[in-house]
């Protein structure tokens, strides 16, 4: 089994694809979280997980534990109308008996997942405590949820307890069947909590001792004991899952693939030669930013279909009506072959975002429209590179938004969404720390958006000479408020030695401005 580490980027970007494809929510964030459990705040649109090294086995094996505990989050969402809280029993009580309708409904679309479920409770079970330590009534509670869950518990119990256990959970299931046959939701089952804490004698706000996945994480598990373990859980979800191949649950082919491919794009988008964080250049963190605020779908689609013309030179039109098309006569009187010949972009393309305090009221629009145009620029299969620089603590800082030989994909919209507009324009600093990038790619265009005055003109200058004479031309957007002072602007950049200067006061104009210097 390979033994690459997955970045956690890497996972960001499959996890919000799975997670908004299983619960088909397109607004949903994900962050992985080493400080909690793994859980869903269905208000904020937000599931925290888990990471790998904190789970127990090898690390497809975690892969496989991260990915299932991603579709019981998915499902929340879809199904459930509230999560409580876990530190008191009745929600867990709630939360457990959820965890067992979301999953019998999702196994209705998702067939697929039956084996990683079963491969996921093994895992579960190791990771549970056993009941000698856990204390007072907590025990009674831990008991059940293990017997619900798993069909079995860990260590012993009293006989008069395991009774009310055995009891609670056979309501408990009869609960879950009726709320699914009858389509119930969370607040009809809520509503029947209350009858499981009775069968069990305890108090509602029983507070139940965390129990984290994570807690044994190293703990060593060898393929025989995992089989073993393995068909225990089989054997008692025979009545759910049917019947089996413990080999093949372990093996996990289906994912196996899956995991494969994420190894590979790791291995692709790790910093070949020169690394942008040791000369000063950082990546921002992705963990917690919504992304869709900065998305227009108008905006984007309205582009798209703009250059997928250009592109094939071939104009799509829809009317309500129309001639009918007659090809023999059409052929006796023209060229009987059409050829197709697509355009394409070969210029290598170095974006730099002003981000200073002067577009923060703007800030938003201004990310859409350059998001546009990071969308249709990957359509448009163009290789590009990203930066954008702002004022944090005093200090001019320098991002990687997107390095040349990344995808344009959601996490580095996030690192998009994340940047914010503060500070003044030391552009000459920027241009500074910038140079060793530039000096080992050599892109053909570097394009600055700004709109202010650098705080430095000479030094501007003198950094603009040094990269014309890499062979890089320089061309500097200027982004003005109204049309008289993008006009400005753009008289002031010409100053400051770009051999193309263009000014918008409209964001939305920028993709369009930025194609049109593209050699072609």
């Amino acid at each position: 089994m390979q033994t690459i580490q997955l970045k956690n980027e890497s996972l960001l970007e499959i996890a919000t694809f799975l997670v908004r494809r299983w619960s088909e929510k397109d607004n949903i964030i994900v962050e992985i979280s080493d400080k909690v459990e793994t859980r869903t705040r269905l208000q904020e649109n937000k599931v925290m997980i888990t990471p790998l090294e904190k789970r127990v086995g090898n690390d497809f094996q975690k892969y496989r534990q991260f990915r299932t505990s991603l579709w019981y989050e998915a499902m929340r969402i879809k199904h459930c109308k509230k999560i409580l809280s876990n530190d008191h029993a009745f929600g867990f009580i709630l939360n457990t008996l959820e965890t067992q309708r979301i999953e019998q409904l999702g196994r209705r679309i998702w067939k697929g997942m039956d084996e990683e479920l079963i491969f996921n409770y093994t895992y579960m079970l190791v990771a549970r405590p056993q009941l000698h330590t856990v204390y007072g009534k907590a025990r009674i509670v831990e008991a059940f949820y293990q017997h619900l869950m798993f069909g079995a518990i860990k260590g012993e119990i009293q006989s008069s307890n395991f009774e009310k256990i055995k009891n609670a959970s056979k309501f408990a299931k009869k609960i879950i069947r009726k709320a699914i046959d009858e389509n119930h939701d969370t607040d009809w089952i809520e509503k029947n909590v209350t009858e499981i804490i009775k069968i069990l004698d305890i108090d509602s706000l029983l507070t139940i001792p965390v129990s984290l996945p994570f807690m044994k994480a190293g703990m060593p598990l060898s393929e025989e004991e995992l089989l073993k373990i393995l068909k225990i859980i089989a054997k008692n979800n025979e009545g759910d899952f049917g019947t089996v191949d413990p080999a093949s649950v372990i093996r996990g082919d289906n994912v196996y693939n899956e995991y494969k491919i994420l190894l590979d794009e790791n291995k692709k988008s790790e910093n070949k030669g020169l690394s942008s964080e040791a000369i000063g250049i950082q990546i921002p963190s992705t963990s917690n930013i919504d992304e869709t605020v900065i998305y227009d779908m108008h905006l984007i689609n309205g582009l798209k279909m703009k250059f997928r013309e250009w592109k094939y030179g071939w104009k799509e039109q829809h009317f309500r009506s129309g001639d009918e098309f007659d090809e023999e006569s059409y052929i006796e009187g023209h060229e009987a072959f059409f050829t197709d010949v697509k355009k394409s972009i070969k210029t290598k393309i170095v974006i730099l975002l002003d981000h200073s305090s002067s577009i923060a009221s703007d800030a938003i629009e201004y990310k859409k429209a350059t998001l546009a145009l990071c969308e249709v620029l990957s359509f448009l299969k163009v290789k590009f590179a990203v930066y954008a620089f702002n004022t944090e603590n005093r200090s001019v800082v320098c991002w990687s938004i997107k390095s040349e030989n990344m995808k344009w994909n959601n996490i580095t919209a996030k690192r998009l969404a994340q940047i914010v507009a503060n500070g003044s324009t030391p552009l000459a600093e920027v241009y500074d720390k910038m140079l060793p990038i530039l000096q080992a790619k050599r892109p053909d265009i570097f394009l600055t958006f700004t709109d202010g005055e650098p705080s430095d003109s000479d030094a501007v200058r003198n950094m603009t000479k040094i990269f014309k004479g890499l062979g890089i031309n320089m061309v500097a957007l200027g982004l003005g408020q109204n049309t008289v002072r993008s006009i400005t602007i753009a008289n002031n950049l010409r100053y400051l030695g770009y051999e193309k200067t263009m000014a918008v006061s409209r964001l939305n104009d920028i993709p369009s401005k930025v194609i049109s210097i593209l050699d072609v």
